[in-house]
């Protein structure tokens, strides 16, 4: 039997549901594309329409502007995490095994044998989400926002690797801060490493795997486990 992951999405970031409608499914699946080729600043909803051979109004019975197709871009991929994480960490026992899966899905390093959307290019997806997530909040009208619960899903991945840096060390103060400093710093180290170099130790490697041993150096550190404790999930 096959199984297939439906991604549910707060309703108030569209204004027609577009998994519901093939033109709706494009606007989603060419929307991540055009996004990642221009950038949030660049793109309209006009260069959109052109794209998909439709009406700019078309694209608007969809999303009220681009800033609610990005939200809804970058809430379907941390849905969408939060669902591999749980698919891989379920059965462990060891929470530092658990922490080392974490870091690797957040690089893409892993992923989850059970097929989501079609219709989404997970790795432009992550693509997008590295470079444009924090545009969807920060923002001057967040905290309105944030009323919406439109950054739940957010919200709930960090709560669940938070949790996970409790089970390594329960007496850690910082859990969320950290779970959600190790999220953003897989995305902007991923993001200098190929843009900025000067700004990382992985400018000239290119190295995901050298980028993976920062991380994992940078949160093994911080909630103090010992070499044995990592010594047995690298083994």
């Amino acid at each position: 039997m096959e199984y297939k992951v439906s991604v549910r999405i707060n309703e108030h970031l569209y204004l027609r549901d577009p998994e519901q409608s093939s033109l709706g499914r494009r606007i989603v699946q060419e929307g991540v594309l055009l996004f990642n080729e221009l950038g949030f600043e660049d793109f309209t909803f006009k260069k959109l329409a052109t794209r998909l051979h439709t009406n700019e109004s078309s694209v608007y019975r969809y999303f009220e502007n681009k800033h609610r197709l990005l939200v809804y871009l970058v809430t379907w991929y941390w849905r969408w995490m939060d669902f591999q994480l749980n698919f891989f960490t379920h059965s462990l026992k060891n929470p530092v095994e658990k922490l080392d899966i974490t870091i690797q899905l957040l690089l893409l390093r892993k992923e989850a044998p059970i097929p989501q959307q079609e219709f989404i290019d997970f790795g432009a997806l992550h693509q997008l989400v590295v470079k444009e997530s924090s545009k969807a909040y920060l923002t001057r009208h967040v905290t309105e926002d944030n009323k919406q619960q439109l950054f739940k899903p957010y919200k709930d991945l960090c709560a669940h690797i938070a949790a996970i840096i409790s089970e390594c060390n329960s007496s850690y103060p910082y859990s969320r801060s950290l779970a959600s400093t190790l999220i953003e710093m897989a995305h902007y180290q991923y993001f200098f490493m190929h843009h900025l170099p000067s700004l990382t130790d992985f400018g000239q490697t290119k190295s995901e795997e050298e980028l993976t041993g920062f991380l994992k150096d940078l949160v093994y550190s911080a909630v103090r486990l010992n070499n044995a404790e990592t010594d047995k999930v690298e083994s």
